[in-house]
């Protein structure tokens, strides 16, 4: 047993699917700094498993890649992200951090995928409806201050947030995610010429 094999630690025993998520799950960060470019030897150690126990659950290295996308795409963590907001919170607060989640769901996206070479693209869940509904009982406490439904809200904030995520392009606005919250909340225009319509409910619209 040579010296390498002596100091890593006996994996605890898991069941083959959890083993296969968790070595999935310690590839993505690996992605981002290596692309394709990661070895065998990186992902058992940020695993904290032999090389030889990452073959006993995938056929080779692209199957740990292919899990480790997919893994990263699954949208349930973002989801559960975003129920953990508390609805309690100001609106303000409440849609910088959707929008900071959303940042941070496609900053990781344009990493991922633009070290292994592929286009980026922005996920779609298989149900909308899910993030839908988390959104609106999110925002249920302010539909009377929303000019919008909040399905309108959630469509908003993924394209600022995609857009300000962009490499290259979101730095040069000069806006940070609490200014771009705010500025979705309050609008760009000063005065009260709208105050009309904003006090008008987006139920009754």
């Amino acid at each position: 047993m040579n010296a390498a094999a002596e100091r890593m630690p006996r994996a605890r025993p898991l069941p083959v699917e959890e083993r296969r998520a968790a070595i999935a799950q310690a590839t993505v960060p690996l992605l981002v700094a290596h692309g394709r470019d990661v070895t065998t030897r990186q992902i058992a150690e940020a695993s904290g498993v032999a090389e030889g126990t990452l073959f006993r659950v995938f056929p080779d290295k692209e199957a740990i890649i292919d899990a480790a996308v997919e893994a990263f795409l699954d949208p349930e963590p973002f989801r559960d992200a975003i129920r953990r907001i508390d609805p309690a919170l100001p609106l303000e607060l409440k849609v910088e951090l959707v929008l900071a989640r959303l940042q941070d769901r496609f900053s990781g996206i344009f990493g991922v995928f633009s070290s292994l070479g592929m286009r980026a693209r922005p996920p779609v869940a298989a149900d909308a409806g899910v993030i839908i509904g988390i959104v609106e009982r999110l925002l249920e406490p302010d539909l009377e201050r929303l000019r919008v439904p909040p399905a309108k809200v959630l469509g908003l904030l993924r394209l600022i947030a995609f857009s300000s995520a962009m490499p290259h392009f979101g730095g040069w606005t000069g806006l940070d995610t609490a200014e771009l919250a705010s500025l979705v909340v309050h609008g760009i225009a000063s005065g009260d010429a709208d105050s009309a319509a904003a006090s008008e409910p987006a139920s009754e619209r």
